[in-house]
């Protein structure tokens, strides 16, 4: 079975690109919600967040204020880091039993922060979805994200150019969906 992650930035494109892929019949897991889950109360993941951040990000729901705190590491590197310590192995590992469990020739890992974490040469094949830099200021803009917080996570993560650099293959969103939804089919095409 091959194991092939998808990755790319803040509003590139990414997450329609793996819905295209799970249309094509292509196993799809997503980082985002496994580091969601990763926190969720009752987990071990929640009790690390509260105590190295404090009950302050914690909802009358007595879930963590994701948007609160997103406010905060997106601002301060040594908190983002202190996060991602918290996250990123709860994620990877949650994936790693995802694939020991697929039955198919082929599995896709949607994780955003791949070649930040390091993780690339976990992978067969590296998929990488970019768009120009303003459009992906505009993008995370139309979805409701200010200006400096998009700014601020865009510098947090890789430059899409160097990730594209690093990729197997490449899917440029700058055009029409139609584009990039033939991009993807190629794509999936040669890795199955």
């Amino acid at each position: 079975m091959k194991r092939i992650a998808l990755t790319g930035g803040l509003a590139s494109g990414k997450s329609h690109c793996a819905a295209q892929f799970a249309a094509l019949g292509a196993p799809v897991i997503d980082a985002d919600v496994l580091a969601k889950a990763s926190i969720a109360a009752g987990t071990p993941g929640w009790d690390a967040a509260v105590e190295r951040f404090g009950r302050a990000f914690v909802r009358p729901d007595g879930e963590i204020d994701r948007q609160a705190l997103a406010n905060v590491i997106f601002a301060d590197p040594v908190a983002r880091t202190d996060l991602e310590n918290i996250v990123h192995p709860a994620v990877y590992e949650a994936i790693e039993a995802w694939f020991r469990g697929l039955d198919a020739p082929a599995g896709i890992a949607d994780i955003p922060l791949l070649f930040e974490t390091g993780r690339q040469a976990d992978f067969d094949r590296v998929i990488v979805a970019v768009c120009r830099p303003e459009q992906q200021l505009a993008r995370a803009i139309g979805r409701g994200i200010s200006e400096l917080d998009a700014r601020r996570r865009m510098a947090a993560q890789w430059d899409l150019a160097e990730k594209a650099r690093l990729a197997d293959y490449v899917i440029d969103t700058s055009g029409s969906y139609e584009d990039t939804d033939r991009q993807v089919k190629e794509i999936w095409e040669k890795c199955t």
